[in-house]
């Protein structure tokens, strides 16, 4: 599992580069047509670091029922599904002896399913590998860094969560970084200053910084007209009270 970073061909580490070099086969889960830049990224970085002969075996992402009221059910049945399909690309696609790797946006081990997803696969026993996870500029590091802001304060913990409880639970912290938030909750919350960004590390990228009450309709019609524009949105925030 090589993590490529948020965006930017250049998050790429060497460690990620020689990773990329001795893979046999990449393996793509495709989003469909909508989603199709993040498997061209993908694809340019195979092309640039990958060393031939390598194969690419590609299978087709479960759509997952985005309208069901037992979220984490949803998401338990999606991941399980999802893990049959690359189940199935490892025992049909990668030979005795050869590597294969999965190309993960940002860092696999921040707010990415890929690790989950190995998981179940080793835990049904029916194909066996060992398995390395290579880390990434995830997009909270992305998003600190353009702000140029730090993640943490002296003496001051931060509370990663996403969209969905932060509009359940409110601000549990003096810093909160929230991944993913379609409804934008951070909307009610005037007493935070937020560093919001979109995209970040590609050429859409948008940065919105500033305290709520100010910024938080700017974020809303960005957020709109971009996710109108591209037909998806990834986007990332931290709140910081005043």
């Amino acid at each position: 599992m090589v993590g490529i970073g948020a965006g930017d061909p250049d998050h790429l580490t060497l460690q990620a580069a020689k990773a990329i070099a001795a893979a046999d086969v990449f393996f793509v889960v495709d989003k469909g047509e909508v989603k199709q830049e993040l498997v061209r990224l993908r694809q340019e970085l195979i092309e640039e670091h990958g060393r031939p002969p390598y194969r690419i075996a590609e299978a087709r992402d479960p759509e997952r029922d985005r309208t069901a009221p037992a979220y984490a059910e949803a998401v338990a049945d999606w991941r399980s599904r999802r893990s049959l399909a690359c189940e199935a690309l490892i025992r049909d696609e990668l030979g005795e002896g050869e590597t294969g790797a999965f190309l993960v946006w940002g860092d696999p081990g921040v707010y990415d399913s890929t690790l989950a997803i190995v998981e179940e696969i080793l835990g049904r026993g029916q194909v066996r590998f060992d398995y390395e996870v290579i880390p990434g500029v995830s997009s909270v590091s992305a998003l600190t860094a353009r702000h140029r802001t730090s993640l943490t304060q002296v003496g001051r913990p931060v509370h990663l969560t996403t969209g969905r409880r932060l509009a359940e639970e409110g601000a549990t912290a003096d810093d909160v970084v929230v991944m993913l938030d379609a409804h934008c909750s951070f909307a009610e919350l005037a007493g935070y200053h937020i560093y919001w960004g979109a995209y970040l590390g590609t050429p859409d990228e948008i940065l919105v910084s500033g305290p709520v009450a100010e910024v938080a309709d700017r974020i809303r019609e960005l957020r709109a007209e971009a996710r109108a524009r591209k037909g998806w949105i990834m986007d990332t925030y931290l709140l910081r009270r005043l």
